[in-house]
């Protein structure tokens, strides 16, 4: 059975959709950013150490 109404909304979908992919990508790049912070310590700690 159709549903009857107001149709669905669909542009707030696709708003919805590009803010989350925002939000990951963000994500994903803080990350690869504190991985790279951390290996660039960990190689100075090990030069320092020999």
């Amino acid at each position: 059975m159709a549903k009857t109404g107001r149709e669905k909304n669909t542009s707030n979908k696709a708003k919805h959709s590009k803010l989350m992919a925002q939000k990951i990508n963000k994500k994903k790049k803080e990350e690869a950013l504190r991985k790279e912070r951390l290996k660039a310590i960990i190689k100075k700690a090990q030069e320092k150490g020999e």
